[in-house]
Order: structure tokens, then sequence, then C-alpha cells
């Protein structure tokens, strides 16, 4: 399989939320929010501002999010975690930085024996990040 796996990451009921923590985080764009409202299904009036599907991006890097359907509950676990290569000292500071704001730090960023500098991160929205930047 060639190209790039692109995350789809859902919340219950605070996507808009986490969209824009992450596009902030980033520096991403917003690329396109639709809410269940928006779409062309009889959907409840409760649920008719939750994200039905949004993306958001920079480059390569795209993920998309959406809010859980009423009565689908969503449980933050560490079943995943999205690895993420980054160009620079300066841009993984930066967004380990963000992250581990109201999250929990698993590894704290250092420099490693496979020659990069890594952290591993839980955010604040339960969703762990490998953040990697290799060394020349």
């Amino acid at each position: 399989m060639k190209g790039q796996v692109t995350p789809y990451l859902t919340f219950n009921g605070n996507a808009r939320e986490a969209i824009d923590f992450y596009a902030n985080t980033f520096q991403a764009e917003i690329q396109g929010i639709q809410t269940f409202g928006e779409a062309d299904f009889p959907t409840p009036p409760e649920a008719a501002e939750k994200i039905m599907h949004a993306r958001f991006g920079k480059g390569d890097f795209v993920i998309m999010v959406s809010d859980s359907f009423l009565g689908q509950r969503v449980e933050s676990g560490n079943q995943i975690s999205l690895a993420l290569t980054l160009e620079t000292e300066q841009e993984i500071q930066s967004i380990y930085d963000t992250l581990r704001q109201d999250g929990t730090v698993l590894m704290e960023l250092q420099d490693t024996f496979w020659n990069s500098k890594f952290a591993k991160v839980q955010d604040r929205f339960g969703v762990i990040w490998d953040l990697d930047y290799p060394k020349a």
C-alpha cells in the first residue's frame, strides 16, 4: 500500500473545541466543517450543531474529525497513538509544550538512543501523540 494514512478522531460532543486546539497547535488550516444539521438526513435538534465531518491540515499532514452521533459514546483509551515526524527542534518543542498543557506526559521530550528527539504525550482530549524529530 502506498500513500498516507489519515487519522480520523471522534469526540463526545467537543469536536469543534478539538479542531480549534489542534489547528492552532500544528498551525494548520481548517479545510472544512460540516455539522449534522447541514446534512441531508433527519437530525434531532440537539445534534444539529455537532460536527459530522471536519478536516484540517498543513501540507501532507491531514486529520479528519467528527463528533459521535447521539447515543454513540466514545471512550478515550490507549488503543491508538498518532506518530508525527517533525522537521526542526523548535517545531517539536512547540508542539510538545502545547500538547502537554492539561495533558499527561508519557515520555518526556528527550534525546534517544535511536538518534531522535522524541516524546509521547496524551493530550487533554485523550489522544496519544508520538512526536519524533530525527537527527541528521
